[in-house]
This record gives C-alpha cells, structure tokens and sequence, in this order.
C-alpha cells in the first residue's frame, strides 16, 4: 500500500532517538499533528525535549530511518496506524500507554473485530500446547481474534489454532515487525502475514532485546476483550500480561492443571486471586458480555462412559495427571516391562506424552 503524505512527520517524530512516546502525546496535545510540531521552532520544542532529542530530530540518521521507512510502506500488505488514524484500535486508546504509531504486515481489519489474548508458557507441556490449539481453534471459529505474542509454546499453538477459524490471529511482536523471533516461527510468522496479521509498536529492524518483550505484552492484552492464560509457572511473563490485563478491566480467565504441575502453579494462583476458571469455549465466552456469539465448537471433552476405555485399559488406570511407570505398575498390578511397552505403543498413537523425569500424561 502506498505510503500517505503525513505518515513522513510521524514517522520523523517516531524514529528520532530519545523522544518516548509519553513525550510524543504530550507534543501531540500542545502542537497538533506531527507536520505541526515539526514547523515549530526548535526553541519551543525546547522544554520537552533534550538537547540530544531536539538534535536527532533533524538528523541524517533519522532521515534515512524515515526513507526506509516510507519505502517498507510502499510494499504490499504493509501499513503504518497512527494515533490520528480512524483505525487505530479503539481498545489500545483505553490503555496507560498506547504507542504513537503501529507498524502492521497482513489484515488491517482483525483490529477492528473481538478479541481474546491466549498466552502461556514457553516451556509447554504436550497437553499445555494442545489445549491451546484447541480453545484457539474453537474461539476462532466463534469469530474472536486471537491475540498473542508468537513466543515459543502456548502462543505459537494459540495462533495455528487462530488461523484455523475466521476469527485468524494477531501476532504482537517485540521485535521490529520484519524481524520475526524465534527464527524458528519464520514460516509460522509468513502465514500469519498471508492470513492474520503480524503488529509491532518498535521501528523496523529492532531485535529481539529482551526488555521490549515485556514492554509490548501491555499491547497483547491492551488489543483483546478478555486474557487467557493457558499453563504458565509462578516465574512468568504471562502472569505479567495477566495482570496487565486486569489492569487495563480486561476479563482474566486461567485453565486449571494438575497439582504436581510446575505449569500449572502460575494458572492456580491466578484462580485464587479471581481470575475466571476455564473448562470449556462457553465459559469464555459467555462472560464476553459485548461479544455476541455466532456458534463455536465447545472444547468440553465428552464424559466417557465406562466403556470408553475398555479397548485400552491403561488410559483408565493414567487419569489426566502426569503418572509415572511405578504408579502405574501398582495401579494396574502389571510388571513394568508390559506397562513401559504399553505406554510406548500408546505414545506413538497419540494418545500419550512423555514428559521430563519419566512421566506420562494423557492427552484424550
């Protein structure tokens, strides 16, 4: 899409080092647009900016960032929302902070749709990471977006479930937009450009430092109605966007897990402080008072009757916590031998997944 003639003056504002974006609304409310502030006198921009700012301002540096910039802009699927655009997203203009301008590469339109936040833990569990997929899939065809940060785990899962349903997904980046972190999700990243959108408040070209991760995890749960946290320890940045969201009076859901899950823990004390138990899609959304269903698939496993089972009794005498071999051998009064090849016979069916110090958990 072809750059707009205003976007250079935001873009100047933006990219010129040491003017944070509490200083750029402030400029905002006293100049008017960027054009505005950028006609003023440098010696009356004076008592908001620095020396070194005021010096950026108008530097080589900065022009070139800008040509770059503006020639990004003119490749197809690209686009840059400012704070004066019609669509920048309603939602980001409630939060504490809202970045001067977004950077965004696919469907401008999912900012304009319902969404839910769906994050968690890098490290998932096999179950962690399929449960993820599955209420993303469901909320998705529910047509919510799905909003997560394309990290590692629960919110790489969130958004192959997101593309799955017309919902789609968005992807917050803490990189600049045409850096794509982890290096492993580059092609997950490219179908979410084709199908979703990928979004970020930091310039092109910003790497993957560890600080910004934090930072735009405001932006994750800023974009949605509500946050779900799918598996996360005590130690963890999605406990961070959590409560970032309820913060920002967003609805904070957590799916609960074993007890001898370190994964699960972080979910556990989310409950207890009043974040919302989830077992099913329906106990998401119909809290989402002002979103108004259109059908989703419930992901409410079916109660099994007691023959379900009967073809593989191992299952029934696993349950759904992790279990290790010599639970198992006491349970089911089997030699370890006969439960070791069951369970590996199992795990290769789908139906189980090894889990780190010899555990087992069952995955349906």
């Amino acid at each position: 899409m072809s750059a707009e003639p205003g976007l250079a003056g935001w873009l100047q504002l933006t990219l010129s080092p040491g003017i944070g974006s509490a200083t750029i609304r402030d400029l905002l409310k006293k100049f008017g647009l960027p054009e505005h502030i950028l006609a003023t006198k440098r010696a009356a921009l004076a008592p908001f900016l620095n020396a070194d700012a005021l010096s950026a301002l108008d530097s080589p540096a900065t022009g070139k960032a800008v040509e770059h910039a503006l020639a990004w802009l003119e490749q197809p699927g690209h686009a840059l929302i400012t704070l004066a655009d019609s669509n920048y997203p309603r939602l980001l203009l409630e939060i504490a902070d809202p970045p001067p301008v977004l950077y965004c590469h696919g469907r401008l339109e999912l900012l304009e749709k319902p969404a839910l936040a769906v994050v968690g833990s890098r490290n998932a569990s096999a179950q962690g990471a399929s449960n993820a997929e599955q209420f993303a899939r469901s909320f998705s065809v529910a047509g919510l977006t799905i909003v997560s940060g394309l990290a590692q785990g629960i919110d790489a899962a969130a958004h192959r479930g997101g593309l799955a349903g017309e919902g789609s997904t968005i992807a917050v980046l803490g990189t600049g937009v045409d850096v794509i972190y982890p290096r492993a999700h580059e092609a997950l990243a490219a179908e979410i450009a084709a199908r979703g959108l990928l979004l970020s408040e930091f310039p092109l070209g910003t790497k993957a430092l560890a600080y910004n991760f934090p930072r735009r995890n405001r932006l994750i749960s800023g974009l949605a109605q509500g946050c779900l946290v799918v598996e996360a320890a005590l130690a963890s940045g999605s406990l961070i966007t959590a409560r970032t969201a309820a913060d920002q009076g967003r609805e904070v859901f957590a799916i609960p897990g074993s007890i001898h899950s370190p994964m699960s823990k972080g979910c556990h004390s989310l409950i207890k402080a009043g974040a919302k138990l989830v077992e099913s899609a329906d106990d998401v959304l119909s809290e989402l008072a002002a979103f108004r269903r259109t059908g989703f698939a419930s992901t409410r496993a079916p109660v099994p009757a007691a023959s379900d089972d009967a073809d593989e009794p191992l299952l029934a005498w696993m349950g759904f916590d992790p279990v290790d071999v010599d639970s198992l051998c006491a349970r089911a009064s089997l030699p370890a031998e006969k439960i070791s090849a069951e369970l590996l016979r199992l795990e290769l069916a789908g139906r189980i997944a090894a889990l780190p110090g010899g555990l087992y958990q069952r995955l349906n």
